[in-house]
């Protein structure tokens, strides 16, 4: 016993420990020290993995720690064999820990080394329903599509449950069978003699590919698949104030789920046209109006232009410069799932007739005259 270290101190508890403070700290440490989470220091860890084993299986068991607390030994012709409660070596075996108490050690492995040791919590998954895969696609639509909300029709490619076998994969009027292989688990246990003694280890099934049933007779629709691939037309509701780069999600639109588990969805990514003369930011449309040098000077009523193709009407004051931002409250896009409404900003752009008759010429040459204009004044300290 010179060379063992005392079982509680290698738990981490003290020797009042409860069997629920026990039960926690073996949890822990076996994560810890499992082989397979040390690929980099496997020897190191298998050795503390086999101690942590060790001192488990003694204080686990009320007469083996009452031995053990009262002779410092568990086993009256001392501790010959050394055989933890995963078997010899000390890795994991469902079929031989005995430690029913625990549930599913298996799960709690598999969550770390992404594994299911001794097979059964992943061949659960793998028999068990299972969600269809989900389809992904875009669709392009218009500004004022994505401005008022549409309806569209899309085809799509995805395999449907076979009518004629119902998703067996079956002859009508046949079964499959359980797999012969695997007894209908999906999965095979291989047991390898290692210098650290036994380890077992898992591997699907490949007869029955991990569904721990084999079709004799197939469909002759679906050839044993179960599904068929077809093209379906799919009605998609876009609502309003969808914005470019956002998805649309189909519920149940995706392919077939796989013993008795649902559909996968349907993802539609939008992608929004530009416009020729409207712009989005946030919620809210933005555009540039166009306005005569009489009109901003003398102000006037617009008509602008809605994305909807309604126009409103908007009095400008006089003397309005090129570049001014007018508003237009609750004119602009809808917040999805809900009756909040942007805002529609307009800029004014005032522009300079190319081509003037001569009678135009002559009034702006009078106004010119009135209002005694002159070329700017090159003031020192402004220019130079």
């Amino acid at each position: 016993m010179a060379d063992k270290r005392d079982y509680y101190e290698v738990l981490g508890v003290n020797k009042n420990a409860t069997d629920d403070e026990l039960k926690k700290a073996y949890r822990r440490l076996a994560k810890k020290y499992h082989p397979d989470a040390n690929p980099d220091n496997k020897a190191e860890a298998e050795a503390k993995f086999k101690e942590v084993n060790e001192a488990y299986e003694v204080l686990s068991d009320s007469q083996k720690r009452k031995m053990y607390d009262q002779f410092g030994t568990a086993d009256p012709q001392g501790f010959g064999g050394g055989q933890g409660p995963f078997g010899q070596g000390g890795y994991y075996s469902y079929s031989n820990s005995g430690f029913g108490d625990f549930g599913d050690l298996g799960d709690i492995f598999s969550s770390f080394f992404g594994g299911g040791f001794g097979g059964r919590s992943s061949s659960r998954r793998q028999n068990g329903p299972k969600k269809g895969a989900d389809l992904n696609m875009s669709m392009e639509i218009t500004f004022e599509e994505s401005f008022l909300g549409v309806e569209k029709e899309v085809i799509i490619t995805r395999r449907e449950e076979c009518t004629t076998c119902h998703g067996s994969g079956c002859k009508p009027g046949t079964n499959p069978i359980k797999c012969p292989e695997c007894n209908g688990t999906g999965q095979v246990r291989q047991v390898q003699n290692t210098i650290l003694g036994q380890m077992q280890t898992t591997r699907t099934c490949s007869a029955c590919h991990g569904t721990g049933e084999i079709i004799k007779e197939v469909c002759d629709t679906c050839k044993g698949k179960g599904t068929v691939r077809k093209q379906p037309r799919i009605k998609v509701k876009i609502p309003a104030g969808i914005d470019d780069g956002q998805t649309v999600v189909l519920r149940g639109e995706g392919e077939p789920g796989q013993k008795g588990g649902p559909k996968g969805d349907l993802y539609i990514t939008v992608k929004v046209k530009k416009h020729s003369i409207f712009t989005r930011k946030g919620s809210s449309v933005l555009c540039d109006i166009p306005i005569t040098i009489t009109q901003a000077a003398l102000g006037a009523e617009l008509e602008i232009p809605m994305v909807d193709g309604s126009k409103e009407k908007y009095k400008i004051p006089e003397a309005t410069q090129t570049g001014t931002k007018y508003t237009i409250r609750g004119k602009g896009f809808k917040h999805i799932n809900s009756n909040i409404q942007g805002d529609f900003v307009f800029t004014v752009v005032v522009q300079t007739p190319k081509k003037l008759t001569k009678e135009q010429r002559d009034l702006l040459n009078q106004l010119a005259k009135t209002m005694n204009e002159q070329p700017p004044v090159r003031k020192r300290g402004i220019f130079g």
